[in-house]
Parts: structure tokens; sequence; C-alpha cells
């Protein structure tokens, strides 16, 4: 990786790029780094489980920043945080290790259909004004199937996580922020497991470039998501995953 980067330092420069607008739009919206970066990089030849493992490691740094100002703009609620980061971290665990050691995509259509859906319904409450605030009921299982399903997809926990609270109910604002938040322990856990059962070869020249482009970009999204109003932060998010969920269905049944 060195010698690649020393013979030819603008092979960065597109990673960079994807990395930050991936990063810009996840800490914004609660979801699309993992997602958008894991595609890329299959997309281009790496295989899933070593694709997953280097988003992880840059992720690890991203949302690390992406916390930070969520946290400064006070877009963090701390009892959402707290029944979600655990079982989140325990889902990540399993979903890493069963990746590493098995293949588990025959879930992965009717998964991208589901959030299709809940992108369509999340994009008509935001745009026809409907959604009412109202304390989620369902966390602790959700984080559990979040955590499982980033790290087994390669991205998943800003998907299921962020537009299923918003269905129950949640603040668009501070679930954006406390989903971002969680994160970081998410992908510090997902990152360590991968890193014990794959070793290093899944820090490539992509993965630096993703990392610089999302470290730059993560201070940004906080400041979006605390000044965009909550019908607009619905139609965005609806947006985002009715985009990235349809377009991961079409590629797999096409």
């Amino acid at each position: 990786m060195i010698a690649e980067l020393a013979a030819d330092p603008s092979v960065l420069l597109p990673f960079i790029l994807i990395g930050f607008a991936a990063q810009l739009v996840d800490g914004a919206l609660g979801m699309a780094y993992g997602t958008i970066s894991s595609t890329l990089l299959v997309g281009l030849g790496v295989p899933p489980a070593v694709a997953s493992a280097g988003v992880h490691t840059a992720e690890t740094f991203t949302t690390g920043i992406s916390a930070i100002s969520h946290v400064a703009h006070r877009n963090v609620d701390w009892r959402l945080f707290a029944r979600i980061v655990l079982p989140g971290v325990v889902g990540g665990v399993l979903g890493a290790y069963v990746l590493s050691n098995i293949h588990a995509d025959a879930a992965r259509p009717f998964v991208l259909g589901y959030l299709l859906l809940l992108g369509f319904y999340l994009f008509w409450r935001g745009w026809t004004h409907r959604h009412v605030v109202k304390t989620p009921k369902v966390v602790a299982p959700l984080g559990l199937v979040g955590g499982f399903l980033d790290a087994a997809g390669g991205g998943g926990w800003g998907p299921i996580v962020t537009s299923n609270l918003m269905v129950q109910g949640s603040e668009p604002r501070y679930t954006i922020g406390t989903v971002n938040t969680a994160e970081f322990f998410l992908t510090l856990t997902i990152s360590a497991t991968f890193l014990l059962t794959l070793g290093w070869e899944a820090f490539s020249v992509a993965i630096v470039g993703l990392l610089i482009g999302g470290v730059v970009a993560a201070p940004l999204g906080a400041v979006v998501a605390k000044r965009v109003e909550a019908d607009k932060l619905l139609v965005l998010v609806g947006g985002v995953l009715t985009a990235t969920s349809g377009w991961g269905l079409w590629r797999l049944l096409g």
C-alpha cells in the first residue's frame, strides 16, 4: 500500500471524494456511509468480508469525530443512547463473526425490500407533515438486529435503526445524533472483531481515501441535523433510504 501511494498519490482522490460525500450524508441523516462505501468496494471486486472490515476501520475514526460533533451540538438523547448502544455492540460482534466464517447473503433481498418500504413511508410522513413525536418502545431488539446486519452486510446500522426509530415517532434530530454517537462504539467493536479474524489485509489504499474524506466531512453532518426542520429531515432520510435500498435491491435481483 505504501509503495502504491508513493508511486501515484492521486489514486486516493476518488476514494477521498466518496468518503467525504458518504460521511456528509451519514452525519446529517444517520445513514449511508457504510452502504455507499461497501457497495463501491464490492463493485470494484473487493471480497465482502474485507470490504466490510475496511469500511468499519475507516468508520471507527469518522464516527468518533461525528459523535463528538453531535454531542457538542446537543443532538444526543442519552436515555435512548443507553438503551441502544450495548445491544448494537453485541449484534455487531455476532455479525462480524458470521461474515468472517459464513456467507450470510440469503436474507439481504428481504432486508432491502423492507428498507425500501420504510423509505417510502418516511418520505410520505415528512412530505405530509404527519410526524408525531413519541418515545420509541422497541429499542434494544432494534439495536441488536441493526448491529448484526451492519457487520454482516457492510452497512445497515443507520438504515435499520434510524428509520425504525423515526417510524416509532422519535424526534429526527435526536435520533440521528444518538444513532451516530452509538455507531462509534459499534464500529470500534466490529473493527476489533474483524482484526482478530481477518488480520490487517483489509487496510488498503481505498480505505485510506475513505478515511480522509470521511474525517473531513464528519463535523459538518451534525450542523445539518441541528438546523434542518424535522419534516424536511424525514423527507431527506426517506429519500436516501429509498434510493440506496432500491439500488441495492435492483443489483441483487438484476
